[in-house]
């Protein structure tokens, strides 16, 4: 897969007048290494990249990122308190959703057909014309919900 992306990035790019630069391919060579299913942030993409002795700014990842969200190359999920995160696009992103822990930013994905459907029905409803039944839903996970002194499901 990484060739095909890498070839289509480059002629994406190069459409957008831009070019293919070392840092953005790195960037996309280790969500490509992760797989899909991963959530990285920002912070998180710029060490790993350190990590593997690539020298970028965390501003050109920033960039990067935003970059790869727009051409669909990548997803960016909302997370708590302004934070977000991202993860490889994949042809089958509408088939999962996202639980996200609104204290420390974890995220699980899982799968229901009940919440495609109620997205289907909902958008036949109202008219709409529905263009993704992802739903992210949000709460505490089991640790965050212990040091609050609550407990764990």
């Amino acid at each position: 897969m990484a060739v095909a992306v890498s070839g289509n990035l480059r002629q994406d790019l190069h459409g957008r007048g831009q070019r293919l630069t070392p840092q953005r391919q790195r960037v996309l060579d280790l969500f490509e290494r992760t797989g899909a299913g991963h959530h990285l942030s920002a912070e998180d993409v710029h060490q790993q990249l350190l990590r593997g002795d690539s020298r970028v700014s965390l501003a050109t990842v920033y960039r990067t990122l935003r970059l790869l969200t727009t051409m669909d190359l990548l997803r960016e999920l909302e997370l708590p308190e302004g934070g977000k995160r991202f993860e490889l696009a994949t042809e089958n992103d509408d088939d999962h959703h996202h639980l996200i822990c609104v204290a420390c930013g974890r995220t699980e994905e899982f799968e229901s057909p009940e919440v495609l459907q109620a997205g289907a029905s909902a958008a036949d409803q109202f008219g709409f014309k529905l263009l993704s039944p992802r739903l992210t839903v949000r709460g505490l996970c089991p640790s965050c919900a212990v040091l609050q002194g609550g407990e764990a499901n």
